[in-house]
């Protein structure tokens, strides 16, 4: 047996192919050409409403040729997230591990897969593609039925662990242009697509609107960013805690309404000369918050629902049907992953912006603690990552 090794960087037997490399991004065996990684992983596991732990679980392996396994090198947690902990999400079942947000180094690829190789850098999309069906063929991947569609941390295992089975990985990963870092390019696996697909975009935000965002927190703040690419006269922020308020000012909102203090319809109807907004995008998700949408807009305007309801809200058709206005839903396709890809690159958007916190990998439990008391810790995104600190 011929066995030849480098201080810290493992060893390579000539004899039989096998080889295990150690330190760096990746830690992997190779056996004849083929990446096998050990056999077990930490993993933050949903067991029930209300319950979760950082558990020890197998790895996972590739079960279509089309899959990618990555290794999850920077990782956030979403507010649907905290949806499924609260049991809003009865699809997501106990044992699942959770999150669909990542960037990541491809560990192994299947033999289907063209696009990326092992050892890329890639951004792991919360939107998995068939790329084949009826829905992907339009553009619309979020509502594939091929197999994809939101799948991680759904209905199949997700990104917040040591590494994630992805799903169609030609369609559903993204290679992170050279001198773009982690944190800038972590929010476009979800958050930043999502604010301007199913705000903006789907609110048709046009040059001159006044466009009230309703709900502060990542989403509203990615789409108020994503709404100033348009040229609005006024963008307005809507909340109830002052420190979102602030928050949302640096993002370009140029008016913050308290609605705990100030009423936003009042406020509204006084800066458009009692008009109403163009678009009102809601970023929260409740009944009341729905409700107040369709109540800032003016006839002939849109209101964007981006927010994830779990309880039903009531459409007062009453007020509504003579006013001619569009009211948009959606889940985020990633349609515009490349664009936003692009405008990160040339420094354009500066996404990072919306990350308040950095934890280290194994630090799940006290990141998703830090998450779920925004209001008094003043989260907006967090980010879990290798070494804990900015990426």
């Amino acid at each position: 047996m011929a066995v030849t090794a480098a201080p810290g960087a493992g060893f390579f037997d000539s004899a039989t192919g096998f080889a295990m490399i150690r330190g760096g991004k990746i830690d992997v065996a190779i056996l004849g050409g083929t990446a096998r990684r050990r056999r077990k992983m930490r993993a933050l596991v949903y067991h029930g409403p209300g319950h979760k732990s950082w558990d020890e679980v197998a790895d996972p392996t590739v079960q279509q040729d089309t899959d990618a396994i990555v290794q999850v090198d920077t990782v956030t947690i979403c507010g649907t997230d905290l949806h499924i902990l609260k049991g809003d999400v009865p699809a997501v079942t106990d044992g699942r591990i959770l999150g669909h947000e990542a960037v990541g180094t491809v560990a192994e690829a299947g033999a289907g897969v063209k696009n990326v190789r092992v050892g890329d850098r890639v951004l792991v999309s919360c939107i998995t593609a068939c790329g084949r069906c009826r829905f992907c063929r339009g553009g619309h991947y979020g509502q594939c039925v091929g197999g994809g569609g939101w799948i991680l941390g759904h209905r199949v295992d997700g990104t917040q662990a040591e590494y994630v089975r992805v799903p169609f990985a030609d369609n559903s990963t993204y290679p992170v242009p050279a001198g773009v870092s982690d944190d800038q390019v972590l929010m476009l696996a979800d958050i930043l697509p999502t604010g301007y697909e199913v705000g903006v975009l789907n609110g048709a935000v046009r040059p001159a609107d006044t466009v009230a965002v309703v709900g502060a927190g990542p989403i509203g703040l990615a789409a108020i960013l994503s709404a100033k690419l348009f040229t609005p006269s006024h963008v307005v922020a809507i909340d109830l805690a002052p420190a979102r308020l602030e928050a949302a000012e640096q993002f370009g909102a140029d008016v913050v309404v308290n609605s705990g203090t100030e009423d936003p319809v009042a406020e509204l109807m006084r800066l458009t000369d009692g008009l109403g907004a163009d678009v009102a995008v809601e970023a929260v998700g409740l009944p009341e918050t729905f409700e107040l949408c369709t109540r800032l807009i003016r006839p002939g305007g849109r209101v964007a629902n981006i927010g994830v309801h779990g309880k039903p809200a009531t459409l007062h058709l009453e007020d509504l049907w003579i006013k001619n206005v569009t009211i948009t839903t959606g889940l985020v396709d990633t349609y515009s992953t490349p664009t936003l890809l692009g405008l990160v690159a040339a420094h354009q958007i500066d996404s990072a912006r919306l990350i308040t916190h950095h934890f280290a990998l194994g630090e799940f439990m006290q990141a998703y603690d830090t998450f779920a008391r925004a209001g008094d810790t003043g989260a907006l995104k967090v980010v879990l990552n290798r070494t804990g600190k900015a990426a």
